[in-house]
């Protein structure tokens, strides 16, 4: 191989991950906007009406399930309340913050898994969010 081909080989692989890397930025800044957009509009609404629980679960069992909290990040978040978020599922903040930076490589990761792993990391995921909404709604004490 001369040195111009070996040059032009890695010219155009840099190229192209510089390109995919701008794109992967592009696609966070709209994702970035987009949420924020939503947060902004979900905090504004539930200023404006709170409809109470959202959940089903919750509002005729008492028993929250493991998305409970989930809107309330949203609506904190749009308040600029960004502790409270975190404390109301902070298993929604960290799947939010991935699927925001997905496009930057992680995305690549989460697919090249095998499925079985992927379903127990979804398992996991929500049974921790579910034991902390137990115990932020007092249902079971640490």
């Amino acid at each position: 191989m001369s040195a111009t081909n070996l040059v032009g080989g890695l010219t155009g692989r840099w190229r192209r991950s510089a390109d995919r890397l701008s794109g992967g930025l592009l696609r966070v800044a709209l994702r970035l906007g987009g949420g924020g957009a939503a947060a902004l509009v979900v905090a504004r609404l539930h200023d404006v009406h709170d409809p109470g629980s959202l959940c089903m679960l919750r509002r005729f069992t008492g028993i929250p399930c493991p998305g409970c909290g989930s809107t309330t990040v949203f609506i904190e978040a749009g308040h600029g309340h960004w502790s409270a978020a975190l404390a109301a599922n902070p298993v929604t903040v960290v799947a939010a913050l991935g699927l925001l930076v997905a496009p930057l490589g992680p995305g690549r990761w989460w697919w090249q898994l095998p499925d079985r792993h992927r379903n127990l990391l979804i398992g996991t995921a929500l049974t921790v969010a579910w034991v902390w909404e137990l115990c932020r709604f007092g249902i079971i004490r640490p």
